[in-house]
């Protein structure tokens, strides 16, 4: 079956997406050739985004976070957008992204599961008071409340749990799915990428133009990029 039979068939779709998905709208992903993660610094990408150094070096990760992992010119590309469509057609149920840059929301999707965060929320560790991402970008060195307390984006470092109430609500919808299409993920991101293990629908699809553990598991695999496949898609 193509990817199009199995969505027209389909009541209950899940889309599961990870970088790659965004990669098409000028982000770099984390692991290929020209990821984040293959750049060189003094300190490792994975270092600066824990939760020992923000702590510990606050300044240094919000130069490292302000400088690459705040892309605000970003648009929503073919992907997004119709997946966007799919859910107010009522063909998709929910959308579980690993991706923190809010391209889901700014297309127009609603049910959306962001497992590591966004970097559109932020709050104030100590009275909690909430601040949008313009006070981040626009700030320089460490961002502080009215009340004297740091200002923490909403995102999930490496060394923190994902939300509770997140995990419970993309958790459901996996399993009531009876599509779930995982795209532009290498899989090797614990505990997200344990969450397929949840699926018991119909069909599992994969977009990804690398190898992942779960190709053998796949009803249909597709190498190509995600945008392309998703905007031949009719709805």
């Amino acid at each position: 079956m193509t990817l199009q039979e199995l969505i027209d068939k389909s009541k209950r779709m899940v889309f599961f997406g990870g970088a790659g998905v965004s990669t098409e709208s000028g982000i770099p992903d984390f692991r290929s050739e020209d990821g984040l993660y293959r750049m060189k610094y003094s300190v490792p990408p994975e270092v600066m985004l824990s939760s020992d150094y923000f702590y510990s070096h606050t300044a240094e990760f919000y130069q490292f976070y302000r400088d690459k992992m705040l892309p605000l010119w970003a648009k929503p590309n073919a992907a997004h957008k119709k997946l966007a469509e799919l859910e107010k057609a009522g063909k998709l149920s929910a959308v579980v992204t690993q991706n923190i840059d809010g391209l889901h929301q700014k297309a127009g999707s609603e049910r959306v599961y962001e497992l590591h965060g966004s970097v559109y929320r932020n709050y104030c560790i100590k009275c909690g008071r909430a601040y949008p991402v313009e006070k981040i970008a626009s700030s320089e060195g460490v961002p502080h409340c009215t009340c004297g307390g740091l200002i923490k984006p909403d995102v999930v470092l490496y060394g923190e749990p994902l939300d509770g109430a997140t995990v419970e609500g993309a958790l459901d919808a996996i399993m009531k799915a009876d599509l779930l299409v995982v795209a532009g993920t290498s899989l090797t991101v614990y505990p997200a990428a344990g969450f397929l293990d949840y699926f018991r629908g119909d069909a599992l699809v994969l977009v990804n133009r690398g190898e992942t553990a779960i190709d053998r598991k796949c009803d249909l695999v597709l190498r190509e990029n995600v945008g392309e496949v998703f905007s031949g898609i009719r709805v």
